[in-house]
């Protein structure tokens, strides 16, 4: 038996789940206006471990969302990852956030675009096929009306950087999936279970989020 911790820190949502061999057996979760992981994350890993009456050791791998995303969202998330897998002795597994966000919905054809803002007017970006598997690089671009012309089929949009496009990218060629605008630890289940089957893990000492851009500090 398999019990991963799957922390989900890359967006506004912040998601903690509890997964038995693949199955999410407690989430809690909470999207807000701002960034309010620092004070929820380790109070939603507590609360999980609680409902489910297990303990910190009971804990066999903590898989991460390595990004890109929130600058500081993830290194809220990674730092308290490496944390507990440094106290705990156990593995680490990274897990791409643009794949959980992708795998929020289910297709029949065409190809997935997960969208997740990198403020003013870019977005990062990746392409997966009706199989979620990845089949264009991750980039962070500015999203023109002339973008993804090299893509035929219908493209299915989802993430709260495609919000940013509806006019640019109007309905027809693009679908857009409002219900499905954060990625969460829900999704990470299958995902860290099947990596940590095959011991596909990443060193506690010397990861790092995958951040894409230099943080930009605000005023």
């Amino acid at each position: 038996m398999a019990l991963i911790l799957n922390l989900e820190t890359a967006t506004k949502n912040c998601s903690v789940g509890l997964a038995q061999n693949g199955l999410t057996i407690a989430i809690k979760e909470f999207a807000g206006e701002g960034y309010t992981h620092a004070e929820k994350l380790h109070v939603f890993i507590e609360d999980v471990l609680k409902e489910a009456k297990l303990a910190f050791s009971d804990l066999n791998a903590i898989a991460v969302s390595m990004g890109p995303g929130s600058y500081t969202g993830l290194r809220i998330g990674v730092s308290a990852a490496k944390g507990l897998c440094y106290a705990l002795t156990i593995p680490l597994i990274a897990i791409d956030t643009l794949e959980l966000l992708a795998r929020k919905i289910t297709i029949n054809g065409g190809v997935i675009i997960p969208m997740i803002d990198a403020r003013r007017m870019e977005s990062y970006t990746a392409v997966f096929d009706a199989g979620h598997n990845k089949i264009r690089e991750t980039k962070a671009e500015v999203i023109g009306d002339d973008f993804f012309d090299d893509i035929a089929g219908t493209i299915h949009l989802v993430g709260d950087g495609a919000a940013k496009y509806h006019e640019v990218l109007p309905a027809g060629k693009f679908i857009y999936h409002e219900d499905a605008i954060y990625p969460s630890a829900v999704e990470m289940a299958a995902l860290s279970f099947n990596k940590y089957k095959i011991s596909d893990t990443v060193d506690v000492a010397y990861f790092e989020p995958f951040y894409l851009k230099d943080f930009i500090a605000g005023k």
